[in-house]
């Protein structure tokens, strides 16, 4: 396979599926992953449509044999893949810290950071086929300690556990990634504007952003598309980086 390939995981819809419809234009063989099979070919039939090399991977990121399933189902397309978007996430119930419970910290952990690991210990073998591979792990300013000690910061009263300390430790798996595989770029986007203090309307925060769909993927285009001597180990905003 020629075309530059992608797999993005929660692809079926927001986020994901935006970043598939503005790669997928350039080009690229999307791999659109999604945990609901129905809505994921729903989603691939609408980026067929419109041209798109689309491939529609069923992909649940919190069990292990899907993950298993979903690197079977592209090594039947490609023999290595260019660029992961770990996009796949849950907010969680937002339960004020003293309601919350290991248990449902550690349900928001499953789908926020231990899938993005599931998936990237996953595919490493087809990455590090590619010439220029990419991570891109989407994040949220919600994960900077910078931005949740700002009082003016609109996260910074928005009392939880689950979700919060879920993206700040994807942040460090990062970072981690970053450093122990320097032959891979892993960098992290959120897709809002830190310093604007705004974020992209999607289902997650029940569309109420200032920010289109759109928007909200620059920043993860941006790190999909790096050149090969671009950064690894960065934490982005459409506007550029921000504080960890």
């Amino acid at each position: 396979m020629d075309r530059t390939s992608v797999l993005i995981t929660g692809a079926n819809k927001g986020l994901g599926f935006e970043a598939a419809r503005r790669l997928g234009e350039q080009g690229w063989t999307v791999f659109l992953g999604s945990r609901d099979e129905g809505r994921g070919r729903a989603a691939a039939g609408k980026l067929a449509a419109g041209g798109v090399d689309v491939v529609m991977v069923p992909l649940d990121v919190t069990s292990d044999e899907s993950v298993g399933e979903a690197v079977r189902l592209v090594r039947r397309h490609t023999d290595r893949l260019d660029v992961l978007i770990n996009n796949a996430g849950t907010p969680g119930r937002i339960i004020p810290p003293a309601d919350a419970t290991a248990d449902e910290v550690h349900s928001v952990y499953d789908t926020n950071v231990y899938g993005p690991i599931r998936v990237t210990h996953a595919f490493l073998p087809l990455l590090r086929a590619a010439d220029n591979p990419r991570v891109v792990m989407v994040s949220s300013g919600g994960g900077s300690f910078a931005v949740v000690t700002d009082p003016d910061q609109p996260v910074s009263k928005m009392h939880e556990l689950a979700y919060s300390s879920s993206k700040a430790a994807l942040n460090m798996i990062t970072v981690r990634y970053a450093q122990a595989l320097p032959e891979i770029k892993f960098n992290v986007a959120t897709p809002g504007e830190v310093v604007n203090r705004k974020f992209a309307a999607t289902d997650m925060n029940n569309h109420t952003g200032a920010m289109t769909v759109t928007e909200g993927t620059d920043s993860i285009i941006e790190l999909a598309t790096l050149a090969s001597d671009g950064p690894t180990g960065i934490f982005i905003d459409r506007l550029g980086p921000i504080a960890w």
